[in-house]
């Protein structure tokens, strides 16, 4: 089950956590490169500003975006924005979607996403919550993936291999982290299965595309390629 009042005050933590470090960026240095190819840290910000409107947008049963097209371009119009605009569009957009997230409703009902992707009002904070986290990342700016918090790893882990979860790209794959927890994904036949294990650091950073999995060790056959998210 879905605990999205306890989410909602995870992704409040977290972003207090990425304001509060992003407040040391200069004009010039939110220009500069970040983490995913062809973004600029404030691309990055831009970007979780406008996922915040878009979460609003979900939350009131309007589309998630207008379209693709316009998603980008509002990203690419906001990217070269001074710090301090930057910063309190992040403030106040996230301060927005916890405003529309308190307001009584319906958890359980069915949500759509963008292009179309369904999934439960419940589970919407916790999807803002990696947008935060993993964008905080992204930044380069001093936050890790071993900075994040252990059950937000696990839970990250179980909903990316969910996600590749009969994906016939990818093959039959079981992780385990050295904790001996596991999970299953892809959706090759069994015979070919390939067992992937690491630290759930190292899981999660391949999964969700920020590390390349050399840390990960493979029996079975070599380490999947992931489609991209």
């Amino acid at each position: 089950m879905m605990d999205h009042a306890h989410d909602l005050g995870a992704v409040r933590g977290a972003t207090e956590r990425l304001l509060d470090a992003a407040g040391a960026l200069d004009n010039a240095s939110i220009g500069e490169a970040s983490r995913l190819p062809g973004w600029s840290r404030g691309h990055v910000l831009t970007h979780l500003s406008r996922n915040a409107d878009a979460l609003v947008n979900v939350l009131r049963g309007l589309p998630m975006y207008a379209s693709s097209e316009t998603r980008d371009a509002d990203i690419a119009a906001g990217a070269p924005r001074p710090a301090a605009e930057q910063l309190k569009d992040v403030r106040e957009s996230a301060d927005a979607f916890q405003a529309v997230a308190a307001e009584p409703a319906d958890w359980t009902r069915t949500v759509t996403l963008r292009n179309g992707v369904t999934d439960s009002a419940a589970r919407l904070p916790f999807r803002r919550w990696v947008e935060v986290e993993l964008h905080h990342v992204d930044l380069g700016i001093g936050y890790e993936l071993e900075d994040l918090p252990a059950d937000f790893v696990e839970r990250e882990i179980a909903f990316l291999a969910d996600r590749f979860l009969g994906n016939e790209d990818v093959p039959a794959t079981a992780l385990t982290d050295r904790d001996g927890r596991t999970w299953s994904t892809g959706g090759g036949p069994p015979s070919a299965l390939v067992t992937v294990q690491g630290s759930a650091v190292e899981l999660l950073g391949w999964l969700s595309g920020r590390r390349d999995g050399s840390a990960l060790t493979a029996a079975g056959g070599p380490l999947p390629a992931l489609p991209p998210l």
